[in-house]
């Protein structure tokens, strides 16, 4: 008797265990279909603008327009030669990597002083730092336009990235992870007598890279998209950025009608960069995105 309960709990316990087994298989055949879903909807425009680019008109009427043409290497050469492109993603590019440099200088600094050192009133500056993210960036355009005026830096690229120097996200982000940084460490440096410089080079940023790094995406992003301050400040169509110079493929109407297929090359051409940097640099990036008060 007792053997033939033994028998017949162990008969339950696999079929409970198959059951489950069999809802975890369920479970993860709806998450990967979802995921799935979800790459279908971001891919698919890109995979449009993507064929669009290889066409002669690049007007689409009907599926079979979808298909690639065999216009590729003409309206990438049209785009980055007739139209200059290659100078507004050149100029794109300077912009973007001066803001990140400049950024990261001065957020590292200003995080390491929030956290590790006796500044009067920190906690009220980091608050009014905090505070900066609720003014949209629209509302500093007319004081910016006429301070750059007054300075003679309008046309310039000291124009299009000094303003963006200063960054209450960036240092909001490395203020997380250096609060994550056990305290041994930080009291050992300081016992061994290591500077604030010494301390940052030595300590702090080799400990910081993956968070630096995927910081520096984020703003490379940032900065690589931006459009209404370059397109108010920047006169020069030689001096102007990608964004920019999108708008200006689109405002060339040729016979009548608008060369979409020129037009979904440039953006193809935009995209490429922080696309690449996105894909190589991913596990920064979402390490960035992990980071948790200590």
């Amino acid at each position: 008797m007792v053997g033939v309960l033994q028998y017949a709990k162990r008969r339950v316990d696999a079929l409970r265990g198959n059951y489950e087994t069999q809802r975890i298989h369920e479970d993860d055949l709806g998450t990967h279909f979802q995921l799935l879903l979800l790459v279908v909807v971001v891919v698919f425009p890109i995979a449009v603008a993507l064929a669009v680019s290889t066409k002669q008109s690049g007007v689409v009427t009907s599926v079979v327009d979808l298909f690639p043409g065999g216009n590729a290497v003409e309206n990438y050469r049209e785009v980055l030669v007739d139209y200059q492109f290659g100078r507004f993603m050149w100029n794109s590019l300077a912009m973007s990597v001066v803001i990140v440099v400049g950024k990261l200088i001065i957020s590292v600094f200003a995080a390491m002083a929030i956290v590790y050192y006796r500044v009067p009133y920190k906690d009220l500056v980091f608050l009014f730092i905090l505070f900066t993210l609720l003014l949209p960036v629209p509302v500093r355009f007319i004081p910016l336009f006429q301070l750059m005026n007054d300075l003679g830096w309008s046309n310039t690229i000291l124009a299009i990235t000094v303003p963006y120097l200063a960054s209450a996200t960036t240092v909001f982000i490395l203020r997380q992870h250096f609060l994550s940084i056990p305290t041994s460490i930080v009291e050992t440096a300081k016992l061994d007598g290591v500077g604030p410089l010494k301390f940052m080079l030595f300590v702090l940023l080799p400990m910081s890279k993956g968070v630096l790094v995927g910081v520096s995406i984020i703003m490379f992003v940032y900065a690589w998209n931006q459009y209404l301050w370059p397109l108010i400040i920047i006169d020069s169509e030689a001096n102007q950025v990608a964004q920019v110079g999108l708008q200006l493929l689109q405002g060339d109407v040729q016979g009548g009608q608008l060369s979409w297929s020129l037009v979904m090359a440039g953006s193809t051409l935009t995209l490429l960069p922080p696309l690449l940097l996105m894909i190589v640099f991913r596990k920064p990036l979402l390490e960035t995105f992990s980071i948790q008060q200590k």
